[in-house]
């Protein structure tokens, strides 16, 4: 086979997938971090976070409001300050 007829029959197997023909053999679900929760649980300021992630006010609020989601490395970091919330504290002090 080559790359054509590989790329063709992906795409004919996400049409499959999709119309409900066939399951996908993997799927990969990613949990979007509860912002205001992690916030909440450090006790500060919807500022406070913002400064201390080097991201806007806008930015925090609309991730608090789920009209935007963390993504890359926001992502990581929200992740790893849920995980362990005393990287919350290095972060503030730069």
């Amino acid at each position: 086979m080559n790359v054509f007829d590989d790329l063709k029959a992906s795409l004919e197997e996400a049409i499959e997938i999709k119309e409900g023909r066939k399951s996908a053999s993997r799927t990969t679900q990613y949990e979007v971090a509860d912002v205001k929760a992690i916030r909440a649980n450090l006790n500060v300021s919807q500022q406070e976070f913002a400064d201390a992630l080097g991201t806007s006010l806008d930015t925090v609020k609309s991730w608090e409001g789920r009209r935007r989601n963390p993504t890359g490395l926001a992502a990581k970091v929200l992740a790893t300050i849920q995980d362990d919330p005393s990287v919350y504290q290095q972060l503030s002090m730069h």
